[in-house]
C-alpha cells in the first residue's frame, strides 16, 4: 500500500501537473470505486478547473474551484498516472484503468487499480475538517510542529501496544505503514514486539528521529516501489535500494553479520534483524 512518502509524491507532481486544468470528461468502468451515484459524481466534477491538491495521511485531496472536493484513497494497488496530451500510452496506463479523466487541453489523468480497493469521494471542501474529525487520524509526522513531546504523548495514551502495531496504526500518527515502520525501528534498534510501556526514554527519542529521518529520506526518493506503485509519471520510486529490512527476509543485515528475520503480528509481516533489535 502507497504510504506518505508515496502519496506525498504523487500529490506534488500532480499539483504541478494538473492545478488549473478543466475537468472535461470522465470515463467510469468500475462504478464501486466512486461512493456516489455517477450522475452526481459527473455533475460534480464535470467543468470543474482543478485549483490544488492537498494530502491527509494516505488520502489524496483534489480541491475543485466549485466548492467540492475529491478524496481518493489508492489502498493496496492503486496508480495515478498523468499523460499529456500526445504522449504515448504505456503498458501501465492500459492495463486496470478503472477512472479516467480528460482535461480541456487533452491531457488525462488515469485511476488504475489492479485489486480494486481504492475509492473516490466526493466532500464538500467546507465540510473537509468535519470528515477528516470522524476519521480521527493521528498528526502528521512530517510536519514541524508535530515534535518530540507530542510523540511521547501519544505513546503514553497506548501503554499495551506492541510498537510496530503503534507505528501503523493511523489514529496514532498519519501515514506510516509496513515499509516504514519497519525501517524506523531497524534505524532505532527496537524490536517490532516491544511494547510502548517498556520503551526508555532515548529509545523513544531515537524512534522519533527515525520517523522524521526516513520518511524524509524516502520522500526524497520518490517513494518506494516494492510492489505496485508508481509515480504519477509512471516511473518506479528509488528508495527500494535503501531499505534494510522491509522485504529482505533471510538476507544478511546490512549492519551486522545477522539475517533478517520476518514474524506475523495481528496478521501483518514485520522484518527486523535479532542482532540488530534485541526483545
Amino acid at each position: 500500500m502507497p504510504e506518505l512518502p508515496e502519496v506525498e509524491t504523487i500529490r506534488t507532481q500532480l499539483n504541478r501537473l494538473m492545478a488549473g486544468k478543466k475537468i472535461k470528461k470522465v470515463q467510469v468502468s468500475l462504478p464501486k470505486m466512486v461512493k456516489l451515484s455517477l450522475v452526481e459524481f459527473k455533475k460534480i466534477i464535470l467543468g470543474a478547473k482543478i485549483k490544488c491538491l492537498a494530502r491527509r495521511a494516505k488520502i489524496l485531496i483534489i480541491e475543485l474551484s466549485n466548492g467540492w472536493s475529491l478524496l481518493i484513497h489508492l489502498k493496496l494497488s492503486g496508480r495515478l498516472i498523468f499523460r499529456q496530451k500526445n504522449e504515448k500510452l504505456q503498458d501501465q496506463d492500459k492495463k486496470w484503468n478503472h477512472l479516467i479523466y480528460w482535461f480541456s487541453d487533452g491531457s488525462r489523468l488515469f485511476h488504475n487499480d489492479l485489486r480494486q480497493f481504492g475509492y473516490v469521494k466526493a466532500v464538500k471542501t467546507d465540510k473537509l475538517v468535519d470528515f477528516f474529525e470522524k476519521e480521527k487520524l493521528g498528526p502528521e509526522p512530517l510536519d514541524k510542529d508535530f515534535a518530540l513531546d507530542d510523540f511521547a504523548a501519544i505513546l503514553r495514551k497506548r501503554p499495551k501496544a506492541k510498537i510496530k502495531q503503534f507505528l501503523m496504526d493511523p489514529k496514532n500518527i498519519a501515514g506510516i505503514g509496513n515499509i516504514y515502520s519497519d525501517e524506523i525501528l531497524f534505524f532505532a534498534r527496537i524490536h517490532p514486539l516491544h511494547r510502548v510501556e517498556d520503551l526508555k526514554s532515548d529509545e523513544i527519542k531515537k524512534i522519533f528521529q527515525g520517523i522524521k529521518k526516513i520518511l524524509s529520506e524516502a520522500l526524497t526518493l520518490r517513494g518506494s516501489s516494492d510492489n505496485d506503485y508508481l509515480d504519477a509519471r509512471g516511473q518506479e520510486g528509488e528508495y527500494v535500494s535503501h531499505l534494510k529490512v522491509y522485504g529482505r527476509e533471510g538476507q544478511r543485515c546490512k549492519k551486522c553479520s545477522g539475517f533478517v528475520q520476518r514474524l506475523k503480528i495481528s496478521g501483518r509481516s514485520a522484518h527486523f534483524c535479532p542482532k540488530c533489535q534485541k526483545l
